[in-house]
């Protein structure tokens, strides 16, 4: 042996000797993947349910819907510990309730499924079960929900009775056909009225009194009886396991360890470890690592069969290739791909730039996969001259738009500057050279730069919302202003009983994507609920707002608004730029213009320094000769100097304001 291995050999049993080797947190014939030793759990520990006891004849898929605070999750860990899938515990409290902004909130923001298995008159049963968000901002979760279901289970609150997200749910569920179960949840609290409630249904919804289902999910009350109406009233899947593979994804997760976890929904055939599985959006080719179901934690199974609701892992390494609404089929089994979901429509948009450019990629790369657990979110690139590169992206509502920020900080701990919300206008060109520009007279203006000029365009449109406002009748009258005031057109009012009405307008957008619920909430010290429905464009007298600073605009601070509303938007934009700016060694104005037209204006005066006190007394002019020679130079470098804006007076203008 050379010298040299000599040496290596006679150093490596020396160290052997003194150093004894780190035991192995791994089997040395496992694959050391990244950080293996810390994985939270192995699904591979897990004994594999055998899912070929039920058939499709014993299965039942449905969701909880309700308005916000009726208890929905409340019911679902009461029905998690009826049917065993949970130990029975005082610390079970909104157990689907996963996301830390969930429990902070203490709301629902994404819809969680569970598998219960529970016997009833001698037969076992698999209960599919989707816990949904009650928010208006969430309805898009709510719709994806129904379409793996064949029934709900609509929770009214014994004390509030019927509120705006109430209807909204139950009018998504039943165009969607499903079987309706009326429950009335706490009825053990002192104010309930569930007769009051069992009216407002029958007269609002037409479901007979004798089939709602009083309950209490805090103390357990008659909750088996929900369980029992479940199985009896709501059909099982029309489905075969002798048909070809045909799975809806309709949601889904990433995991760093084993790629995307898809939510499936299996509408025919079977699926087990090992299949060869194709994507109809995509036509990529996958094969199957791991099939389960949820209890609500993941229970891998051996196969997963038509009519039940599981999860898949296939080896989907980016988040892009697992769209929700995609069909998996077999390869080398076609089949006709499941018609998916009508893509969500953002009502609200806002700039998010990441507070460091050095943080660009890793914001990305964030996004990329929320927006693949909530993918009713859309994302356009975009860049700012103040705040540098980002994107633009389209929200729900305001409430998904915080949550949405408060997730990106929690789950990726990303810092993001996040601008004021705006909507989406559109303009009727009439310009033959912008329609041949555009390829089309009608354009969607998301930002203020694209706005186009007044005599190029025979009409503006903005969006409209028919909003829907359940209130106790003492509090109509100021409802009423505040509609007026937000330039509202009513359509309906309907009383549901003798104490309840319900209002229909039709609102612009832009007046209540801010504070209107607030205003509203706030008027009617907080009894009144609201919920709203995209309504289309209607014409409106828009123009675009400049802000000058010493008669030069500032593209980034540029907004689009109704006439009506311009005086007030731009005293206040002026006002909050006079104490955002720095003062400079010259005289600032601040300005809003409409076209030529000056509607606003605040003056940042000019540092001074006191030439006069060297006088210490002689003749007037003296002082007077020195103030105008002091003011010649002001006006001088007022006319050579540029106002530089620097980026945090910026943010603050450009940013939400949390405190309104």
């Amino acid at each position: 042996m050379p010298l040299a291995g000599r040496t290596v050999a006679w150093w490596a049993r020396l160290r052997s000797s003194r150093f004894p080797a780190a035991p192995r947190c791994l089997p040395p014939r496992l694959p050391a993947g990244p950080v293996a030793c810390e994985r939270p759990y192995s699904s591979h520990a897990k004994e594999k349910l055998d899912m070929s006891t039920y058939p499709a004849e014993s299965i039942r898929n449905f969701s909880i819907i309700a308005h916000v605070d009726h208890g929905k999750s409340t019911l679902a860990d009461r029905l998690l510990e009826i049917t065993g899938t949970i130990a029975k515990t005082d610390h079970n409290k909104q157990v689907l309730d996963k996301l830390q902004v969930e429990r902070e909130r203490g709301i629902t923001v994404k819809a969680q499924s569970a598998s219960l298995f529970y016997s009833y008159e001698g037969v076992n049963y698999l209960l599919n079960l989707i816990d949904t968000p009650g928010h208006v901002d969430f309805s898009y979760e709510v719709s994806r929900s129904l379409s793996a279901c064949q029934g709900v289970i609509l929770v009214v609150d014994a004390n509030e009775g019927i509120q705006a997200q109430t209807v909204a749910n139950f009018y998504l569920a039943f165009e969607a056909q499903l079987a309706i179960i009326p429950v009335i949840n706490k009825i053990d609290l002192k104010n309930a009225d569930p007769e009051r409630v069992e009216k407002q249904i029958e007269k609002l919804f037409d479901i007979p009194i004798e089939e709602c289902v009083r309950i209490s999910a805090k103390k357990g009350t008659n909750v088996e009886t929900v369980l029992q109406k479940v199985i009896e009233k709501i059909p099982p899947p029309q489905c075969n396991t002798a048909d070809p593979l045909k799975a809806l994804v309709f949601d889904s997760t990433f995991d760093h360890y084993r790629g995307v976890v898809a939510n499936i929904a299996l509408f025919g055939g079977e699926i087990q470890k090992g299949h060869k599985i194709v994507s109809a959006h995509t036509k990529k080719r996958y094969e199957v690592n791991e099939v389960g179901i949820l209890t609500p934690n993941e229970q891998p199974t051996h196969k997963l069969y038509a009519g039940q609701v599981g999860y898949v892992i296939a080896g989907m390494k980016e988040v892009t290739e697992a769209q929700i609404g995609d069909t998996l089929f077999l390869y080398k089994q076609p089949v006709e791909p499941l018609p998916g979901f009508k893509s969500a429509k953002p009502m609200v948009f806002a700039g998010m730039y990441p507070v460091d450019q050095t943080e660009y990629n890793n914001l990305k790369s964030a996004l990329e996969r929320l927006t693949l657990n909530d993918s009713s979110v859309t994302v356009h690139r975009d860049s700012s001259l103040a705040l540098g590169a980002g994107w633009r992206l389209g929200f729900l509502g305001l409430l998904h738009m915080e949550v949405f920020n408060q997730r990106l900080e929690q789950e990726y701990n990303m810092s993001v500057i996040l601008t004021a919300p705006t909507v989406p206008y559109k303009a009727v060109l009439s310009s033959a050279k912008l329609i041949k520009e555009y390829v089309k007279a009608e354009i969607t203006i998301i930002n203020p730069a694209q706005f186009p000029d007044k005599h190029s365009v025979s009409e503006y449109l903005e969006p409209t919302v028919l909003g829907t406002i359940v209130t106790p009748q003492e509090y109509i009258g100021k409802i009423i202003v505040l509609c007026q005031d937000r330039r509202a057109i009513q359509k309906d009012m309907v009383y549901i009983d003798e104490r309840r009405v319900m209002l229909k307008y039709l609102f612009p957008l832009n007046e209540i994507v801010v504070d209107f619920y607030d205003a509203l909430k706030s008027l009617s010290s907080g009894y009144a609920s609201f919920d709203y429905e995209d309504a289309g464009y209607q014409a409106a007298d828009l123009i675009k707002m400049d802000i000058l600073l010493n008669g030069n605009p500032v593209e980034e601070l540029a907004t689009i608004i109704h006439k009506d509303k311009a005086y007030a938007t731009g005293k206040f934009l002026c006002e909050r730029l006079k104490d955002a700016i720095p003062r400079q060694l010259f005289e600032i104005a601040i300005q809003a213009a409409i076209g030529k037209k000056i509607i606003a204006r605040e003056t940042l005066k000019a540092y001074r320094k006191n030439v006069v006190a060297k006088c210490y007394g002689g003749d007037i002019t003296r002082r007077m000769k020195l103030l105008k020679r002091q003011a010649e130079g002001k006006k001088l470098m007022r006319k050579i100097g540029n106002v530089e804006v620097p980026r945090d007076a910026f943010i603050r203008v450009l940013k939400r304001q949390t405190d309104k």
